[in-house]
């Protein structure tokens, strides 16, 4: 296959430029396989989709999956921990969760045909992000529960890569292995790479001069202005990679280095919907809306219809027969209400990074005066040494500029640098100082 901007992919599986009718029958065989797998040993479906009227039987084309109810996040907290397996226990090789911050842990567990297809997949992204056989991944992703670190490290090494299982933290550690190990691809957070650049700066090193030539950043959102801020920084390709532990981890969809246009969903495995998240109804490819996967061959952990909360479109192929997803900026329960105004934090992420007298950190402190909800917006400055009145003039400036471009005033202080909490991991954007109700 030849790519939009003219390369091969002659290292890509025959499923990566298969045709669009060789694709659709390998997902509507997947997909009969896998509603059948849940109905038939997962409870918690046989139920729902009794319920709805629809079964097995039902699936008579891939469009028909519309029929079927959605999988939610509290359908995981409802029947932790192991309510929704689809193996017997013993069976299941390997255990992880998402963090839990607002409620008790979403519980995945995998076979060992599932941690072989993860790995599989894993490695299928790292070399479409442009990695080869041969190259050094230095992976910043944290190990344990998380899904980031042990997905990329088990992808890293299926491709026949050098694997530097540093995991996060100690940014001082990390850039005296940079340097003296040579990676040639980075794995972390976007936020936790601005992170080490700045390390990088503390030691004297400019993160332009290192051995990195790709980085591969998911695990939160981030913008086109914060992909440019860290290219600029570090020198480096910056590549887009997506995926949610109640999945599967990283490695639903990855971008690929000669496009560079969103990442490419792996549908021989997940079937992709976007829907309107008020009412559920399936959108059109184009339309933005929210993400809805359905997993077409996990064997301990099926998900039919699973609302990611994840905000994006569903676009043609480019540089893969499979469709594209655009950049998730932003997830429908990040919105935040503010005096009757909807507000995402990408949209302050933005106005930020288009600040030149501001560094790339920032937090967001909600709290309450009165009967109203407030916002504050802390950020830092680039120069260490700037007085408080530079400082002032410049809050009150990205202040106008929120106001005008999200609706509402904000308060906005400009702290010097270092003050704001760094990522050791994902990114805590947000504070909420409000009183319980």
């Amino acid at each position: 296959m030849v790519t939009s901007r003219g390369e091969s992919c002659g290292e890509c599986e025959a499923i990566e430029h298969a045709s669009v009718d060789e694709l659709r029958h390998v997902q509507l065989q997947r997909l009969r396989w896998s509603i059948r797998h849940a109905y038939e040993n997962v409870e918690h479906y046989r139920r729902n989709f009794d319920t709805h009227g629809v079964g097995p039987g039902t699936l008579g084309s891939l469009e028909d999956l519309a029929k079927f109810p959605f999988l939610t996040k509290q359908d995981f907290r409802t029947r932790y921990p192991f309510g929704l397996f689809a193996v017997p226990r013993a069976k299941v090789v390997r255990i992880h969760a998402s963090s839990g911050t607002t409620g008790k842990p979403t519980i995945v567990g995998y076979s060992a045909k599932d941690i072989d297809t993860w790995a599989t997949l894993m490695a299928r992204c790292i070399r479409a992000a442009g990695a080869r056989t041969g190259d050094v991944v230095h992976i910043a992703y944290g190990y344990g529960l998380f899904t980031g670190g042990l997905g990329a490290h088990y992808g890293a090494e299926r491709l026949g890569c050098m694997v530097v299982p540093v995991s996060t933290g100690r940014r001082d550690r990390q850039v005296q292995l940079i340097e003296d190990l040579r990676p040639d691809i980075l794995m972390a957070t976007p936020s936790y790479a601005l992170t080490l650049a700045e390390a990088f700066v503390r030691r004297g090193l400019d993160p332009r001069e290192s051995s990195l030539r790709i980085g591969i950043f998911g695990a939160e959102p981030w913008s086109e202005a914060m992909r440019r801020e860290i290219e600029s920084r570090l020198g480096i390709d910056a590549i887009d990679i997506y995926g949610l532990s109640e999945v599967m981890g990283p490695g639903v969809a990855c971008e690929c280095t000669e496009s560079r246009d969103g990442p490419v969903i792996w549908e021989d495995h997940f079937y992709p919907e976007v829907i309107d998240p008020d009412t559920g109804k399936v959108l059109p490819e184009g339309e933005e809306g929210e993400l809805v996967l359905t997993s077409l061959t996990n064997e301990a952990l099926p998900v039919i219809r699973y609302r990611t909360r994840d905000l994006t479109r569903l676009l043609p192929p480019t540089a893969r027969s499979m469709r594209r997803m655009a950049r998730v900026q932003a997830r429908s329960d990040d919105m935040l209400i503010i005096r009757g105004v909807n507000v995402f934090p990408s949209q302050i992420e933005e106005q930020i990074l288009r600040t030149p007298q501001l560094a790339p950190h920032y937090q967001l402190e909600l709290t309450r005066e009165g009967f109203l909800d407030a916002l504050t917006v802390h950020v830092e400055s680039l120069a260490p040494d700037e007085d408080i009145a530079t400082r002032r003039s410049t809050g009150h400036a990205l202040a106008q500029h929120l106001k005008m471009h999200i609706g509402i005033q904000v308060a906005v202080v400009v702290h010097l640098p270092g003050v704001i909490e760094r990522s050791k991991g994902k990114a805590r954007r947000l504070i909420d100082r409000r009183p319980a109700h």
